[in-house]
């Protein structure tokens, strides 16, 4: 691993100086180029190792949120390089960051807790998120950092792409949009190894088809969703570009704090009642934020910028969500599943709450002290409920390096 990852989260511009270090080191076998601008202006570089035509695609930073997947993506491209077997028939593209426009509002340079996670929160809203947004906006008016994403796919025609993307606090898991067989136990392995829980209950992927503990393949056309009032639609993000190519998607999910409750299988006494309870928290929970949001507003002297309207994005979401989980039957009864909408529940008003503080900070407004307060005790009662244990930055960065290769190996099988 680099000492970069060893030490703390690189941010946007590390990221770049380590690429071009690398490609300078090896320029017969390795580039660095951009590919776009974000919306802001900010470039969006290519980092390139290896020359054979058969390509894997590597994502990193499509969530502002997610940090691992930078460590990552430098640790993968040093193994290419020096890993010849890895390079022999594929070439490896790596997207530095997807959305450098988020990763500059985000800040997570070495957290210890949680609250101090959320403090300096920032995940975008839904339409302005590279890969989600075609699941909510029409294609004339997707952002240029989805379209440069699905640019570099059709350039490369990948027969794979993962997306590195994390969690705040839980387990690890795989989400696929087609099986990759002999996947599931070199997945389980490391975590296993790396002490890290794999998540066998996902909410993230709740009623998808199991192919093995933790790795899930998103159901096809005409499935139920299981939340019907969300508005994005995993099958109709950027993760499908590749299958215009034959190709397929992994994203690999690894946890910044672990809880040894994500993988209890055992059926939960009383699901439907525990959905309930959950929907009512998430909607007083969500009144406490909105009530403080109006009572600033008129003070707040901006009131459309992207803090703001991702914290009222994410309150949005809770009026339907609460509803699916009051009204519809659970995706599933195992205590795994059931923890992990109580996280869910819990994430979505914190971080609303989180990011409305920012911008109240920035103000200097009055209600600020007392939201400070409440992310605070948010953020330590979801760390207690879980039992929230810090995963090394180093164990994150291998866990999910190593499942990537694992994809990688699995999936040229597949095509062959």
């Amino acid at each position: 691993m680099s000492q970069l990852a060893e030490q703390r989260y690189p941010n946007v511009a590390e990221l770049v100086m380590s690429a071009r270090e690398l490609a300078a080191h090896r320029p017969e076998l390795s580039s660095l180029r951009q590919v776009g601008s974000s919306r802001a202006g900010r470039p969006l570089h290519l980092l390139s190792v290896g020359r054979s035509r058969r390509a894997v695609l590597i994502v990193a930073g499509a969530h502002s949120n997610e940090p691992t997947g930078g460590s990552t993506l430098l640790n993968l491209a040093e193994w290419a390089l020096r890993d010849e077997d890895l390079r022999s028939d594929t070439s490896w593209h790596f997207l530095l960051c997807a959305d450098p426009d988020g990763a500059n509002l985000h800040r997570t340079p070495a957290p210890r807790t949680l609250f101090d996670y959320h403090r300096h929160f920032f995940r975008p809203a839904g339409p302005e998120q590279p890969e989600w947004s075609p699941s909510v906006l029409p294609p004339d008016r997707l952002p240029p950092e989805t379209r440069t994403l699905t640019g570099v796919i059709d350039e490369l025609r990948p027969y794979l792409q993962v997306s590195l993307h994390g969690t705040d606090l839980g387990g690890s898991w795989v989400q696929l949009t087609r099986d990759i067989p002999g996947l599931a136990e070199p997945f389980a392995k490391s975590a296993a190894e790396l002490h890290i829980p794999v998540e066998t209950g996902a909410s993230d992927a709740a009623g998808w088809p199991v192919s093995g503990p933790g790795v899930h393949v998103l159901p096809g056309p005409g499935s139920a969703a299981a939340y019907p009032s969300l508005p994005e639609d995993a099958r109709h993000t950027t993760w499908h570009h590749a299958h215009r190519y034959g190709g397929l998607t992994a994203i690999v999910e690894v946890p910044m704090w672990a809880s040894d409750l994500v993988d209890d299988l055992t059926l939960h006494p009383s699901p439907v009642l525990a959905l309930r309870g959950f929907s009512q928290r998430l909607r007083h929970d969500a009144r406490l934020v909105e009530d403080i949001l109006r009572e600033a507003l008129p003070r707040l002297p901006e009131a459309q910028g992207p803090l703001l309207r991702a914290a009222r994005w994410a309150l949005d979401l809770v009026p339907g969500l609460a509803d699916d989980w009051a009204g519809l039957p659970p995706a599933g009864t195992s205590m795994a599943y059931i923890g992990s909408v109580d996280a869910f529940g819990r994430r979505l008003p914190l971080r609303a709450a989180a990011m409305l503080l920012r911008v109240l900070d920035a103000a200097g407004d009055r209600a600020a002290p007392r939201l400070e307060r409440l992310v605070l005790h948010w953020s330590d009662a979801f760390a207690e409920r879980f039992g929230a244990r810090w995963v090394p930055l180093a164990d994150q960065v291998e866990h999910q390096s190593r499942t990537t290769v694992a994809a990688v190996r699995h999936a040229r099988v597949r095509g062959d």
